[in-house]
């Protein structure tokens, strides 16, 4: 299979995020195999990668061609980076769920009957993906007035990347350092340190936010957009300048809001159902 420049798909099977890459060619998922694992085990990585290596020296040992038929390809990591990640397409994977002894096995093999059938649907018909998400997010309870203001966001974020890849940004690590600076600029914290604040870790951080954080994260971004398309910045530095102005755009009106409020625009509350409870990233029920 060539490289497939798409984005990296995170799809949710029983709450376990399982990544995938949609090839519109071909019509056809390429999921990732530790993931598929991991959904059905105990869904630690670390376990579900000694295990994958276990079990294609079981299956090479056994004659089967299911290890040769998987395809590398890179895939967005909690880090925000991309790795080469063993994945199979659909028919691969059914044929991976036999080898894995799991009570999950039945319902995962409805749910990627399901969802191959809903995504070539969607490809004729996109109203059926933006459903599919407000449906995602109604189900997670949130607001619909919530979920408008994160539909809106994602499109200020791709009008965004896209300035930013017109002044020369191409790496992965400049576009999370850019972002970075963003939430700095208003919150005093990284990504990676705000979700330590919330208590989440893979989880999407914007999809944990109130709706006051949520709005400054976008005025940041926005701020920075359209500082961006009129003073035209170049390369990683100038954008950084950029980034810092647009994220101080979004601290005035956070401090603002507190002033007005008498309370913090930043919550340590999350949206989740369960809770980390220690390094081994255990979860228990909240």
């Amino acid at each position: 299979m060539k490289e497939n420049k798409s984005e990296t798909i995170s799809n949710l099977f029983e709450n376990t995020t399982i990544r995938s890459i949609w090839d519109a060619e071909k019509e056809e998922y390429y999921f990732s195999v530790i993931d598929v694992i991991g959904a059905l085990t105990d869904n630690d990585y670390q376990k579900s990668r000694n295990y994958w290596k276990w079990l294609k020296n079981k299956l090479n040992n056994e004659g089967s061609e299911l290890v040769s038929n998987t395809n590398q390809l890179k895939m967005k990591s909690a880090d925000g980076k991309y790795y080469n990640t063993d994945t199979l397409d659909t028919k691969g994977i059914f044929r991976l769920i036999e080898s894995v002894p799991s009570p999950k096995a039945e319902p995962m093999k409805m749910w990627l009957a399901n969802l191959g059938s809903e995504r070539i649907d969607e490809v004729f018909d996109p109203e059926i993906a933006g459903n599919r998400i407000i449906n995602y997010y109604r189900n997670k309870g949130y607001s619909d007035e919530w979920i408008k203001k994160r539909l809106t966001g994602m499109v200020d974020r791709f009008q965004l990347t896209d300035i930013w890849k017109d002044g020369g940004i191409e790496k992965p690590i400049e576009y999370a350092m850019l972002t970075n600076e963003i939430y700095k600029g208003w919150s005093g914290m990284k990504a990676s340190e705000y979700k330590v604040y919330k208590g989440i870790r893979k989880e999407s951080l914007r999809d944990n936010m109130t709706d006051i954080e949520v709005l400054l994260t976008d005025l940041g971004e926005i701020a920075t957009r359209d500082i961006a398309k009129s003073e035209h910045p170049q390369g990683f530095k100038e954008n950084m300048k950029v980034a810092r102005i647009g994220g101080q755009v979004a601290n005035d009106a956070r401090k603002s809001y507190e002033k007005a409020t008498k309370k913090s625009a930043i919550s340590n509350q999350n949206a989740l159902n369960y809770q980390y409870i220690d390094d081994k990233k255990q979860i228990e029920n909240k």
